[in-house]
């Protein structure tokens, strides 16, 4: 028999997925043996990158259970279909399930294809965010009832047992495989560390979602928050905000500035007049009529939007000193995010004025931490990895996570330095993760989280399915379709933009 070959994992593609905080997903209809062993060899290089490998035996065990629970129960709906049963009635499915394992069994060729024409997938996903590990097994139906209540049983059962050898010895049977290979798993997932509330099943809106959060381990977290908390202690040597603009939004502030007065003074700084005008003439503010003075910008934008973009121009200004292509690359995104964003919220969320104001300039700024660290001093980065060393962690680890998906907390920090506002500073802080931004500015921390979600969409880096459903309900986006004709009207825009 000619050795199977095996897929190649592209460990690039899995370091920038870190880095990006975008999840690697792999979807397939029959989930053949070459595909689950891809799969798993992905999850092995993940761990690995993450410095987390002692998971990893574990957790490629989950996966293939999970991805073949997924598997089953797809089968089972065609299977069901085929026979005339309704999956749904307990009588239907006790009947079905007698002769289930065998029939299928027999001519599972047969089922797979039926499956497959029915667009029935698994979806396999994995991705890190705030020192945690988050995997993913999707399947393209909904449980029943009473299977929801079995998994939940086993699931409760296994909290029982403190061993997997005492799990087998309780539950050696033959009903459907007595959910054996669930209560194995759940078992193998506590010995890792992984408790009930980390584990999650949740069937809705058509598919069925298994779900384990993984933090790091102990040493690791603990590692890589007080390397960051060193790395912003040495970045005090950062430039200050520019003091004619810090000035000029003091004016804005005080509650006796005239408008005319905030227009004068801004119109002194030619420089800052210039960039001003660029910015609110640019293509994504898509004024009726160019804006020719600042007073004219003054009434067109607000006072608030006026002061956004005064942050937005001070914070380019600091940050710009020493470009290269990396960070020329990071402004492109970041202008390509904050067109979006304004965009969106215009057309979306136009009777929230506020949000429609920060939403330009939260959506510049959201990357700022990748920024600060691109532009770190040399002897800066040469003492973090003395640090690394000293501790024993990995230093690729360190930059792809601070760089990367850890990224919004050093952002934040420097963003509270320079005075920002609290509704700034809690988008750059929450942008990967709005579900734990404080609710008052939950809505602008969505806003810019899927607008960085519907930029890496066009560029196929992720997946329709993982996007928040929070976000997609914020927007009215209730198939991919929708978001497809959204994402490629938005790229379409940017790119009129850049030319």
């Amino acid at each position: 028999m000619a050795q199977e070959k095996r897929i190649k994992v592209d460990v690039e593609k899995v370091r920038k997925a870190i880095e990006s905080g975008i999840p690697l997903t792999v979807t397939t209809y029959t989930l053949p043996h070459e595909i689950e062993e891809y799969a798993c060899d992905i999850l092995k290089t993940f761990l690995t990158e993450l410095d987390q490998a002692q998971m990893a035996d574990s957790l490629i065990y989950c996966l293939k259970e999970l991805a073949n629970n997924g598997k089953k129960a797809n089968t089972k709906r065609v299977y069901f279909e085929e026979k005339g049963l309704d999956i749904n009635d307990k009588a239907d499915y006790e009947l079905g399930m007698k002769n289930f394992k065998m029939d299928t069994m027999s001519n599972i060729n047969y089922y797979l294809n039926l499956q497959k024409d029915k667009g029935l997938y698994i979806k396999i996903s994995m991705q890190t965010r705030n020192n945690k590990i988050k995997v993913e097994v999707r399947n393209r139906v909904e449980l029943t009832n009473f299977e929801y209540k079995r998994i939940h049983d086993k699931i409760t059962r296994a909290q029982m047992y403190n061993s997997v050898e005492e799990g087998i010895a309780s539950l050696l049977d033959d009903s459907e495989g007595a959910g054996l290979g669930l209560v194995i798993m759940i078992l193998v997932l506590k010995k890792i560390g992984v408790t009930e509330e980390n584990y999650q099943v949740i069937s809705e809106n058509g598919e069925t979602i298994t779900r384990m959060i993984l933090p790091f381990s102990g040493k690791s977290t603990s590692d890589i928050t007080d390397i960051s908390s060193e790395f912003v202690k040495l970045i005090d040597g950062l430039p200050e905000f520019p003091e004619n603009i810090t000035e000029i939004n003091r004016i804005i502030n005080d509650p006796n500035s005239q408008m005319s007065d905030i227009a004068l003074k801004i119109s002194n700084d030619v420089s800052l007049t210039t960039e001003l005008l660029k910015l609110v003439n640019s293509a994504a503010f898509s004024l009726s009529t160019p804006c020719h003075s600042i007073g004219d910008a003054v009434k067109l934008v607000g006072l608030r939007g006026i002061k956004n973009l005064l942050y937005s121009i001070g914070s380019m200004k600091a940050l710009t000193e020493d470009s290269n292509e990396e960070i020329k690359a990071l402004w492109t995104h970041a202008y390509r995010i904050a067109f979006y964003s304004y965009n969106l919220a215009r057309n979306f969320l136009r009777t929230d004025k506020k949000c429609v104001d920060d939403s330009y300039v939260c959506g510049l700024l959201h990357d700022m931490g990748k920024i600060i660290f691109e532009t770190a001093h040399p002897e800066v980065l040469d003492k973090i990895s003395a640090m690394c060393e000293e501790r024993g962690v990995s230093k690729n680890l360190f930059e792809r996570m601070f760089a990367g998906v850890n990224h919004g907390d050093v952002g934040s920090l420097i963003a509270k330095k320079w005075n920002f506002p609290e509704v700034i500073i809690n988008a750059i802080r929450y942008h990967h993760d709005p579900l734990s931004a404080p609710e008052e500015f939950r809505k602008i921390t969505t806003l810019i989280y899927f607008a960085d979600m519907l930029s890496h969409y066009s560029e196929g880096n992720f997946d329709y399915s993982l996007i928040e459903p929070s976000a997609l309900k914020m927007f009215g986006i209730t198939s991919e379709e929708a978001l497809k004709v959204l994402a490629d009207k938005l790229d379409n825009s940017f790119k009129k933009e850049q030319h």
